[in-house]
């Protein structure tokens, strides 16, 4: 219902912000899809706050998640973020992005469901490859192989991911651009769940 004519970005804002109530938005995928960038325009947008679960790990640990998963494993590392994301998303009006590997959590993954809208930002191989490989804080791409591990996530994760409320392609586009898309999809998304009866 726009003032003057075309829909503009405001009005979606609050069409957005009334089908959403006080629901987190929680951005899920790849590592180097964009979640941190897109989740902090996304946020600026909606009046709301970013958090990323990683950074609440590591305070939460006192340590860095390379540092964790050099002293205590894989296994160590995700039970500490399914505490954290869960106490997380008790918070309203965030945007929250979550690490690569959260949502593949089953405990996670229902937490998210029932307390959130998900969306999963879904980059191809050769755009995460390239995004990755600029940082070397990665700390499941410490292999002997690098694009053949990432390839191998992809494979178990995107069929997980595909689990989430909206899909969003992002591209070798400004995030700003992905954040708009990702309001869009989330308008139509609630706009199209039936009410509770």
């Amino acid at each position: 219902m726009s003032r003057d004519g075309p829909t503009t970005r405001d009005d979606r804002r609050e069409d957005l912000q009334r089908l959403l109530g006080h629901r987190p938005i929680v951005l899920i995928g790849m590592m180097g899809a964009g979640k941190t960038t897109v989740g902090r325009r996304l946020a600026a947008r909606l009046g709301r706050h970013f958090v990323d679960s990683d950074e609440e790990v590591e305070k939460a640990a006192g340590m860095t998640i390379e540092d964790i998963f050099r002293a205590h494993g894989e296994a160590d590392f995700r039970a500490g973020e399914v505490k954290v994301i869960a106490r997380l998303l008790k918070d309203q009006n965030i945007v929250l992005g979550t690490g690569g590997g959260a949502f593949i959590n089953p405990e996670t993954r229902a937490l998210v469901k029932e307390a959130a809208i998900s969306v999963w930002i879904k980059a191809d191989f050769e755009l995460l490859f390239q995004r990755v490989s600029r940082r070397s804080n990665r700390p499941l791409l410490k292999t002997a192989n690098p694009r053949e591990t990432l390839q191998k996530l992809i494979e178990v994760r995107y069929p997980v991911y595909a689990e989430a409320d909206v899909t969003i392609v992002s591209r070798d586009v400004p995030q700003d651009q992905v954040a708009s898309e990702v309001i869009d999809a989330v308008l139509a998304h609630l706009s199209n769940e039936t009410p509770n009866g």
